[in-house]
C-alpha cells in the first residue's frame, strides 16, 4: 500500500519518539553516540529522509516543517537532534548529483551521509583521474559519522599537472566529494563538554578513487530542482541547529516551571515555594517573551524564505532572504542560550546533579552556542550590510 507522504504530520511522528529518545538520553551522553535500537526507529519513522528527494525515496519536507521537526526531538535530547540536522542537510546532495548514483547512495535503506563543515578540510585534494579524481584529504566533526555508512568532504580540484584548476575568475575550483565510510580511517576525537552524542569525529583519506558522478559542486545550480533545493546547505544547517537550540530552552525552561511547583529555597520567602517569588516570577515572564519572539522570527524568516523559493524558477535565495535566515538563526541560538541559563540559573543546586534534567542540557545548550552558526560575529555581516559596507557572506 503507497503512502500519501504529503499528509504524513511529522511534527506528530517526532512527538512519539520522544519517549525512547529520553529514555536513551542518559546513554546517549555517556556512550557519545546514538544506541542502535534508536537509530533503527530514526529510519524506521523516516527521520533521516526528510529533506532527501523522493527521486531518492525521501520525502522533500518544506523548511518550517523540518525546523519544528528538529525542535520537538531536541527537546528529548539535543544529540538526536543535532545528528538529524546534520544528516538531513547532508542528504541535501542527492539533489546535485546524477539520480543513478544518488539513488545509489541513499536510497537504500539505513543509507546516512555525514561531513563536517566547508572549511574542515585540511589538505584536501582532488587530482583529476579518468572517470573521476583521486582524492587525499582529512576532514573534522562530521555529526552523525557514527551512524553514517557515506562520508564527503569539501576539496580543492588539482590538474594531473599538479596545479590547482582554477575557474573563470581565477579561484580555485572545489568539488564535494563522497565515498564510503569504509574506505576511510575515522578517529575518535570526540571528547568534549556537550553534544556527546552527535560523535562528531575526524576522518581520513588517502589517494581514494572517487568517481566523477560521487562528487558535486556546493555551489547554488541554476537549475535547483525544486523549492527546498533551492536553499544551500549552509542555511539548512542554520535553521536546524537554531531549532536544536530552541528545543533544549524550551525543555529547560518547562522543566524549571515544574520544579518551581514544589522547591522551597533554603533562604527567603518564608518557606514558600519558588513559584511565589516576584523574583522568579519576573524572570520566567520574561525568558519566556524572549523565547517565544525568537522562536517567531526564525519560524517566519524560515516561511518567507519557502515562499520566495516557492515564486522562483531557477537559482537560490536572495540576499536580502539569506541574511535575514543568518540573522534569525544566530539571534535564536543566543537567547535560546540566555533562556537555558536563566532555567539553570534559577534552578539553584538542582541544577548541577546528573539525575536532574538540566545539567546535561545546559551543556548542550553552549556547545551549540560555539557552532560558527552561532557565532556573534554573525550580526557584522548583517551590520555591514545594513551601513552598505561590504561584506563576506557564505550563502
Amino acid at each position: 500500500m503507497s503512502i500519501d507522504i504529503e499528509t504524513i504530520d511529522w511534527i506528530a511522528r517526532a512527538k512519539a519518539l520522544t519517549p525512547l529518545i529520553a529514555e536513551c538520553a542518559t546513554r546517549i551522553d555517556r556512550e557519545y553516540g546514538l544506541p542502535a535500537e534508536l537509530v533503527r526507529a530514526l529510519h524506521e519513522n523516516g527521520m533521516y529522509r526528510l529533506l532527501l528527494p523522493r527521486s531518492c525515496d525521501g520525502f522533500e519536507v518544506d523548511t518550517k516543517t523540518f525546523a519544528e521537526t528538529i525542535e520537538t526531538v531536541a527537546m528529548a535530547d539535543a544529540s538526536t537532534a543535532w545528528c538529524l540536522g546534520q544528516n538531513n542537510g547532508c542528504a541535501m546532495a542527492a539533489a546535485y548529483l546524477p539520480l543513478e548514483a544518488g539513488r545509489e547512495i541513499f536510497a537504500r535503506p539505513g543509507s546516512v551521509l555525514a561531513w563536517g563543515p566547508p572549511d574542515a578540510g585540511v589538505g584536501a585534494r582532488a587530482v583529476v583521474a579518468d572517470g573521476g579524481y583521486r582524492v587525499t584529504g582529512t576532514w573534522q566533526f562530521a555529526s552523525g559519522s557514527r551512524q553514517a555508512n557515506w562520508l564527503g568532504g569539501l576539496t580543492q580540484v588539482v590538474d594531473r599537472d599538479g596545479s590547482p584548476r582554477l575557474d573563470g575568475d581565477g579561484k580555485p575550483v572545489t568539488r564535494t566529494v563522497l565515498f564510503p565510510r569504509a574506505d576511510a580511517a575515522v578517529t575518535d576525537v570526540w571528547q568534549v563538554v556537550g553534544l556527546r552524542g552527535t560523535g562528531s569525529d575526524s576522518y581520513a583519506i588517502d589517494d581514494l578513487f572517487v568517481p566523477d558522478a560521487h562528487t558535486f559542486t556546493r555551489k547554488l545550480a541554476t537549475d535547483a530542482p525544486g523549492t527546498l533545493y533551492r536553499h544551500s546547505s549552509v542555511h539548512i544547517h542554520a535553521i536546524a541547529f537554531a531549532a536544536v537550540g530552541l528545543g533544549i530552552a524550551r525543555r529547560m525552561l518547562d522543566d524549571f516551571v515544574e520544579l518551581a511547583r514544589t522547591k522551597r529555597p533554603r533562604r527567603g520567602n518564608f518557606g514558600n515555594v519558588l513559584r511565589e517569588s516576584n523574583t522568579i516570577q519576573n524572570n520566567i515572564g520574561l525568558a519566556e517573551a524572549r523565547l517565544r519572539a525568537a522562536r517567531a522570527y526564525l519560524m517566519g524568516s524560515v516561511r518567507d524564505g519557502w515562499l520566495e523559493a516557492e515564486a522562483m524558477e531557477r537559482g537560490g535565495l536572495s540576499l536580502e532572504r539569506r541574511l535575514d535566515m543568518r540573522a534569525a538563526s544566530t539571534f535564536a541560538i543566543n537567547t535560546a542560550a540566555e533562556v537555558a541559563d536563566t532555567a539553570y540559573r534559577l534552578a539553584g543546586a538542582t541544577a548541577i546533579f546528573d539525575a536532574q534534567p538540566f545539567e546535561r542540557r545546559f551543556r548542550d545548550m553552549h556547545a551549540v552556542t560555539q557552532q560558527v552558526q552561532g557565532h556573534q560575529a554573525n550580526y557584522e555581516t548583517i551590520g555591514q550590510s545594513r551601513l552598505g559596507l561590504p561584506f563576506d557572506l557564505v550563502i
